[in-house]
């Protein structure tokens, strides 16, 4: 009996599955169609592009799969991430020296634009989003990471654990913190102050200011401070 009820069974989950099979490849097949029907669409709209990249998400499809595949081929967006992610590290390279590879999101969007000029195709946060999931696998320390409302790029591969984030956190209002700020507000001591404001400052991440007029000394953090950028800020025409 226990043979049959096996039996049974594994005929019920094969059945199942050839279903499921056949409901994704004809899933597919419409998404395809979708996709052809809406290419320049999914070209020129980065909201609509976000859109059919999360639908695509749902079913398992991965447009960013293969630069050489049907979504590529149709869509060309494939070599659309590929060519963003070049210009996101060209972008976070050139301001390394001045942020220590802590970019603001909104900050790298408008450089970009900046960069790509008038006439490409617009660039959204999302689309940036993606693209730095292309060029993570890389291994070169990119990353995004969240910062109370504000959403950062991360160009150096530097472990920063939730003690740093913190203190990114508690900065974000004024752009600086103070070790008084972190010990009142958050309890911490001297030495576990030292060794989370040490590692930024020596990845260049802050910046000490003891100019101060209280003269305790104060750390900035130029990836949450608005700073405008000029003509000729740097050079960033296009690649």
């Amino acid at each position: 009996m226990n043979q049959q009820f096996k039996k049974v069974g594994a005929e019920m989950a094969e059945e199942n599955m050839k279903q499921m099979r056949e409901s994704l490849v004809t899933f597919q097949k419409s998404l395809e169609d979708f996709a052809e029907k809406h290419a320049k669409q999914i070209k020129k709209d980065p909201q609509f592009r976000q859109y059919f990249n999360e639908m695509c998400q749902k079913i398992g499809v991965d447009p960013l799969a293969s630069k050489r595949g049907f979504w590529a081929q149709l869509l060309g967006v494939g070599d659309f991430y590929y060519e963003l992610g070049v210009q996101i590290v060209e972008v976070c390279l050139r301001t390394r020296s001045s942020n220590g590879g802590l970019i603001d999101i909104d900050e790298l969007r408008q450089r970009l634009v900046k960069m790509r000029g008038p006439k490409a195709q617009e660039v959204s946060i999302d689309d940036i989003e993606r693209s730095i999931k292309t060029i993570k696998q890389l291994g070169n320390g990119f990353n995004v990471i969240t910062v109370g409302t504000k959403k950062i790029v991360q160009s150096v591969p530097c472990e920063l654990n939730t003690d740093h984030t913190t203190a990114m956190v508690h900065a974000q209002e004024k752009g600086f913190i103070t070790a008084s700020v972190l010990r009142q507000e958050l309890g911490w001591d001297d030495t576990r102050i030292d060794g989370v404001m040490n590692l930024l400052l020596q990845q260049g991440m802050v910046w000490a200011d003891d100019q101060t007029d209280n003269g305790e000394r104060a750390f900035w953090f130029p990836s949450l401070v608005d700073i405008s950028f000029g003509d000729d800020d740097d050079d960033l025409g296009d690649i």
